[in-house]
């Protein structure tokens, strides 16, 4: 190659070219400096807009915590409130947060924690009518700076007698008393806020009832005042380190820890002894037709609404408070219809299968069970809300497996999932 450029190119030439290349070279070396300069400058910009975004997100997150606990932010609170960071933290208004970007923040809540896993399913079976209720009201509640990050969940099922009216309104109002009530309550008092919760309902069902213009009720065809319409009520509370229960009637509420049934409610049954003593020292009697019943009417000796039974069938809850803990698996929360011919063991058996990736087949849980293969099962499921599939195939599977084994009630399940992400 050195033979052919002296071939065609002189001496003198040679270094004439070998000179331009070289100014050549070095020309394109100054460039390239210069670019690498802009370049920095651009990134020091950059991590200023970023670090700009970064406090001004800090600063909507205490805002946002502080409106989802109901308190306003007037305009001159908002001019006082400047967040300026000082090791890692924040102070607003001479209270010291920590930032959204903390490590320690972000481990304290999960993905769990922000959004539950829940599954439901209803089917109103071999009844007539549907007269069960469901509400599911994820962050329906924040309280603290604790909880400032994940909020409460709420979870309810309302199982109704008599017409659906009343569940219904539970549904639609509950929830909201209970926010009412906890807003005014610290956490310690989470009995005294259930109670006063379905005191109010109770009232509300009541008042509501006297109102009522029957047009779109059938129940109004029965009785004028509507007296005999009522409800139970489970309900569960989910904070990230608390499930608080409420119940009064006959539905349950069961949690799944370390692969055993723990119940959080108790039936309210008429026969059940401290019941029955209730009963009969206010006076009232149960009669056993078709099973105990107050008066001979009603199947529960607590439940909201139902005045004319009053004072022997009250809307007093009874509430359980129970510490999370790294074995809870699951809570199912369901009305009679499934009680009355699932046990809690199987209802835990059947979820956890389910939730492990299980074959959540009715046909194979049929024959596990020893029963007939293509039995027929009357109804049909309906998907409720679903944030997990895992949960609502549970929950559909709980509901086909009371229609199997032959309950004559409304059934409605709810699952939720209480592992914790990883």
């Amino acid at each position: 190659m050195a033979e052919i450029c002296c071939s065609v190119a002189s001496e003198g030439e040679a270094t004439i070219l070998y000179e331009s290349s070289s100014r050549a070279a070095r020309r394109r070396r100054m460039e390239l400096r210069r670019i690498k300069i802009v370049d920095v400058a651009a990134s020091e910009a950059e991590n200023s807009r970023k670090r700009k975004k970064m406090q001004a997100y800090a600063t909507s997150f205490f805002l946002d915590c502080e409106n989802a606990n109901g308190i306003p932010a007037s305009n001159e609170e908002r001019k006082k409130r400047t967040v300026k960071p000082t090791n890692g933290r924040s102070e607003t208004n001479g209270t010291i947060i920590k930032s959204h970007s903390s490590p320690s923040l972000l481990n304290a809540v999960t993905d769990s924690d922000l959004h539950p896993k829940f599954g439901v399913a209803s089917v109103c079976g071999r009844r007539r009518d549907m007269e069960d209720a469901v509400a599911i009201c994820p962050s329906f509640h924040r309280q603290g700076q604790d909880y400032a990050g994940s909020g409460f969940h709420y979870f309810g099922v309302y199982d109704g007698h008599g017409c659906s009216h009343v569940a219904m309104r539970c549904k639609e109002r509950l929830h909201e008393l209970v926010k009412e009530e906890l807003e005014l309550a610290s956490e310690k008092e989470w009995k005294g806020a259930m109670e006063r919760s379905f005191m109010r309902m109770d009232k509300e069902v009541i008042n509501w009832n006297e109102s009522m213009d029957g047009a779109n009720c059938r129940c109004e065809l029965q009785s004028p005042e509507c007296d005999a319409v009522g409800s139970t009520a489970v309900v569960a509370i989910l904070t990230p380190d608390k499930v608080v229960l409420a119940n009064c009637g006959d539905s349950r509420a069961v949690l799944c820890r370390n692969g055993k049934p723990v119940p959080l409610s108790s039936d309210h049954k008429p026969d059940r002894p401290d019941e029955l003593n209730r009963i009969e020292e206010a006076g009232g009697r149960v009669i056993f037709w078709d099973g105990p019943r107050v008066l001979g009417v009603l199947a529960m000796s607590r439940a909201i609404g139902d005045n004319y039974l009053k004072p022997y069938v009250i809307c007093e809850p009874e509430v359980t408070v129970a510490e999370r803990t790294a074995e809870d698996e699951f809570l199912i929360l369901a009305s009679d219809g499934l009680w009355d011919v699932v046990s809690n063991d199987t209802a835990c058996r059947v979820t956890r299968m389910c939730l492990r990736g299980g074959n959540c087949d009715l046909n194979a849980l049929l024959l596990s069970a020893g029963r007939v293969e293509g039995e027929a099962v009357g109804g049909s499921v309906m998907g409720g809300e679903i944030s997990d599939k895992a949960c609502a195939d549970a929950s559909m599977l709980l509901t086909k497996l009371a229609l199997a084994r032959h309950s004559t009630d409304n059934v409605s399940v709810v699952v939720v999932d209480l592992r914790r992400a990883t």
